[in-house]
């Protein structure tokens, strides 16, 4: 898959097509170029260094779009064994924006639940771009409600920009839909691990993120509001996007010292569409180590963990600001 880069990665997209020019050139025409070869390769480590070492928010949340990004029908070929998808809700329809269904983890039967994006046009229509239907959310629960029968833990892997605002979406309860989800989420008796692996959007990530471990992916972003509905509210105009993605605090590193994720997975340099292998198997690890860790909880432990997880998320303290004129009389 060739490389399509972003618009802050031209410099670097540049210099690998000079260098790679340049090997070819040199093996062709049998001409020793080795001094050329290694002044620009040096050249490209520390163009890739100043680029990718200080990323900004908005740049993060293109990365998190990208289109060659690993989905996570990816991810599940790559980390799960004995996948079988399971479809529909019982009432409306199958979901398509929201494939779910059993798998093996790490040699134990385990319940999966993702968004899934599409990387063309019918792709994309089809996974209705990763926006999720009432009928999604309603077939996650009842799986989920499977994996409690079962005793199965609960893996969730987060992709979507929000639950779709369609009419039909509105017609047939989304906000319920969700609603219901945090409310039995936060009840199921078995583990439940999710994993933010590009966009992280308000609610309809939320519907399937309430979790004992919440992880996330390097440059992936988890936020109430997407930077350009912000800005489009905040500005009136969305050219104010990336202003916007910097006050949200939406990139795994603030929420990780908000301590609304618990672990941020490494990827490699420039993102996980450029090694699929590298990401699944650090995604792989993460979230083993993470099942571990709440599997060998007991079951009225996991909940109060869970509960209280949830409760801190927002807590601040209001004080009293006592002037100088003021602080002189006391």
């Amino acid at each position: 898959m060739e490389w399509q880069p972003l618009d802050f990665e031209r410099p670097i997209f540049d210099l690998e097509r000079r260098l790679e020019d340049l090997k070819n050139h040199s093996d062709k025409h049998d001409v020793d170029l080795d001094p050329a070869i290694r002044e620009l390769e040096a050249k490209l480590r520390e163009t890739r260094r100043r680029i990718y070492g200080n990323l900004t928010a908005w740049q993060r949340v293109q990365i998190a779009r990208h289109t060659q990004r690993p989905f996570a029908l990816d991810y599940i070929d790559r980390c799960f064994a004995n996948w079988v998808e399971l479809h529909g809700d019982r009432r409306f329809a199958d979901d398509k924006a929201m494939p779910c269904g059993l798998a093996i983890f790490g040699g134990r039967r385990c319940v999966v639940i993702t968004h899934q994006k599409g990387r063309n046009t019918k792709e994309n229509v089809m996974r209705n771009f990763g926006c999720a239907h009432p009928e999604g959310y309603r077939k996650a629960l009842r799986l989920m409600r499977l994996g409690e029968k079962f005793g199965m833990p609960v893996i969730s892997l987060i992709d979507t920009p929000g639950a779709f605002p369609g009419i039909g979406s509105e017609e047939r309860h989304i906000s319920e839909a969700i609603a219901v989800n945090l409310r039995e989420m936060m009840t199921l008796r078995v583990p439940i691990v999710a994993a933010v692996i590009g966009e992280g959007g308000s609610g309809g990530a939320l519907g399937i993120g309430v979790a004992d471990r919440v992880l996330i992916l390097e440059n992936a972003y988890y936020s109430v509001i997407s930077p350009e509905a912000c800005s489009a509210i905040l500005w009136r105009d969305r050219r104010h996007a990336a202003e916007a993605a910097e006050a949200l605090k939406l990139t795994a590193q603030d929420l990780f010292k908000l301590e609304i994720v618990d672990e941020i997975i490494a990827e490699p340099e420039g993102g996980a569409h450029r090694d699929y292998d590298s990401i699944a198997a650090n995604l792989s690890k993460a979230l083993r180590g993470a099942v571990q860790q709440v599997s060998q909880l007991p079951v009225a432990e996991l909940l109060e963990k869970r509960y209280q997880k949830f409760r801190r998320l927002g807590v601040f303290s209001e004080g009293k600001t006592v002037s100088a004129s003021a602080q002189s009389l006391m």
